[in-house]
């Protein structure tokens, strides 16, 4: 029997760079292996920067495109977190411990212990080839964790 699709949601600041990358490499990763995930994306401030131009940041839409992944929602506008979408997700994931976990204890007490914080740094502190990459490496931790954790339990991916 199919289980219901496992969610995981990736936390910026603003919806607009780091999250959707995680989101979009995420998504193209877990549907490869055929695992039962599938990521989401919001911002953690009640609204983006001013600076953001266009509905994703181009150095997100061009990392992707040059890893041959086409962004399924190159065209969504940044979106902020609500209660609901940590409702809806079984892993939430903030990008940035020292800027995320303080909006996120602010926003949403009642939630805020289920998040998980890296270390990746804004573009204003790291080079999108640097933070860029090291969300990468994270995802690709994360989906081999996922999938080690599906051959441990002996089920297909798509029913993990």
């Amino acid at each position: 029997m199919m289980r219901p699709m496992k969610r995981v949601l990736f936390l910026c600041t603003g919806n607009y760079y780091r999250s959707r990358y995680a989101e979009e490499l995420f998504n193209h990763l877990a549907r490869a292996e055929q695992l039962a995930w599938r990521a989401s994306s919001r911002g953690a401030a009640e609204r983006g920067s001013p600076d953001n131009v266009g509905p994703m940041s181009v150095f997100t839409d061009d990392r992707l495109r040059a890893s041959g992944i086409v962004p399924e929602g190159a065209a969504r506008f940044p979106q902020p977190c609500s209660l609901a979408d940590f409702d809806d997700a079984d892993l939430v994931i903030a990008l940035k411990e020292t800027e995320h976990r303080p909006l996120i204890e602010r926003r949403f007490p009642e939630v805020a212990d289920r998040v998980t914080y890296w270390h990746v740094d804004d573009i204003d502190f790291a080079h999108p080839s640097v933070a860029l990459a090291m969300i990468d490496d994270h995802i690709r931790t994360l989906v081999s964790a996922l999938r080690s954790s599906v051959r441990a339990s002996g089920r297909s991916p798509a029913q993990t």
